[in-house]
């Protein structure tokens, strides 16, 4: 038996690490959301497109992006900042897109690049950059809220 507060897990300025992790990848993807509409940071700015693979517009010169990439990211951000108002929450967020990431990875490689089935216009960088953010965030969710239901009793 320990002495130790439950709710001594990981908790800094009233907010779970889980929190804490979640409101990071949150803002992380909110800010890379609007710098995908800012011409200098998205080179190539008058080639982008809605979606589609016909969007050349590059972020940091790197990835290439739509509007609706951009807005999906937005999107998932917002989600991700909202939701880790609570561990639960952030866990669930984390974990679930998550998820969502590994899953757009995977159908990124299967489809290719060109391929107008490529309606956020991801390319291989992105693909594999996606699977490494799920893979982080489902791992996070994961490994920071085990204890949760212990902290529940």
């Amino acid at each position: 038996m320990t002495t130790a507060s439950p709710h001594a897990h990981g908790v800094h300025f009233g907010r779970t690490d889980v929190q804490n992790v979640g409101m990071g990848v949150g803002i992380v993807l909110l800010v890379v959301g609007v710098l995908g509409f800012i011409p200098g940071i998205t080179t190539q700015y008058s080639e982008l497109r809605f979606f589609g693979p016909d969007s050349r517009a590059m972020f940091l010169n790197l990835f290439p992006v739509s509007m609706l990439l951009n807005i999906v990211q937005l999107a998932i951000g917002a989600a991700g900042w909202t939701m880790s108002r609570n561990a639960m929450g952030s866990r669930n967020f984390l974990m679930g897109f998550g998820l969502l990431y590994i899953v757009l990875s995977v159908y990124g490689l299967i489809v290719g690049v060109g391929s107008a089935a490529n309606f956020l216009s991801l390319n291989t960088l992105d693909n594999w950059t996606f699977m490494v953010l799920g893979l982080a965030m489902v791992g996070a969710g994961w490994l920071m809220s085990r204890h949760l239901a212990d902290d529940a009793r």
